[in-house]
């Protein structure tokens, strides 16, 4: 069973990126997507894993030259139906550890904001990693989301009442690190993770930013909160989004990384 196609084909990921406590996840992204690009003359743009083009649309609109790469179809399929055929994007089907229909040194920034999600060994996330910096121009940048692992334990776990569940599948090591394998649709990582793999690479690390920090321990409060009250939600949170002190405690972090 393809359990990856048969969560998306069902699972509404717009829907998650425009509530109230997925516009901070969003919003923080698009502020660092901006980061980077600013100083830019006409920057190429790739996004692998673009699902249905939250980010790519978006983007492609601002007039921004854009390649998606998606693996699943049906994600495809509704990321074409929200073009009207002006947007400079071009939408391929492909997976994220191996791009080679994509040449060398082409993109000024490349986005991973979803494959390090369903990736569960360190060989795969190594060629989605690798993959991404080949594509990249020297100097360019490369934005890598990945999902925490304590949250998820705090979460899910503890306060959703899981704890016998998971132990019982064996899904739990003794320091309290999610086991994850492709029929659990997410791969959960910590801040050490991260840092492994960038260190051979020929990149360096900009920022390790926390994309929603507190925000989903919070959802409900978050989702109920009127325009000015959110508006200081977000001056909160993105004063405190680089602190690494609080960045394993993030739902989802977002590695800055420069081609070196």
């Amino acid at each position: 069973m393809n359990y990856l196609e048969d969560y998306y084909n069902h699972y509404d990921e717009d829907g998650r990126l425009l509530s109230r406590h997925g516009q901070v996840e969003y919003l923080t992204t698009m502020k660092y997507i901006h980061e980077c690009l600013s100083g830019l003359s006409a920057p190429t743009i790739l996004e692998v894993g673009a699902g249905t083009g939250r980010y790519c649309v978006t983007l492609a609109r601002q007039g921004y030259r854009i390649t998606a790469v998606e693996l699943i179809a049906h994600n495809l399929d509704l990321l074409k139906a929200k073009l009207d055929g002006t947007e400079p994007l071009t939408a391929l089907q492909g997976n994220a550890m191996d791009l080679s229909f994509l040449p060398d040194h082409a993109f000024d920034l490349t986005m991973l904001l979803g494959p390090m999600y369903h990736l569960y060994t360190r060989e795969n996330k190594h060629k989605a990693l690798a993959e991404a910096v080949r594509v990249t121009k020297r100097g360019g940048y490369i934005l890598v989301a990945y999902c925490m692992n304590e949250p998820t334990v705090i979460q899910y776990v503890f306060g959703m009442n899981h704890l016998h569940e998971v132990m019982d599948l064996h899904m739990l090591t003794p320091d309290w690190h999610c086991v994850s394998e492709p029929k659990d649709l997410f791969e959960m990582v910590r801040t050490e993770e991260i840092a492994s793999p960038d260190a051979e690479f020929p990149v360096k690390r900009i920022k390790l930013v926390a994309t929603d920090g507190a925000t989903n321990y919070k959802r409900e409060y978050i989702d109920a909160m009127d325009d000015d009250t959110f508006a200081k939600w977000m001056d909160y949170h993105f004063t405190i989004c680089e602190r690494q002190d609080l960045i394993g405690a993030s739902h989802h972090t977002l590695d800055i990384l420069q081609k070196i």
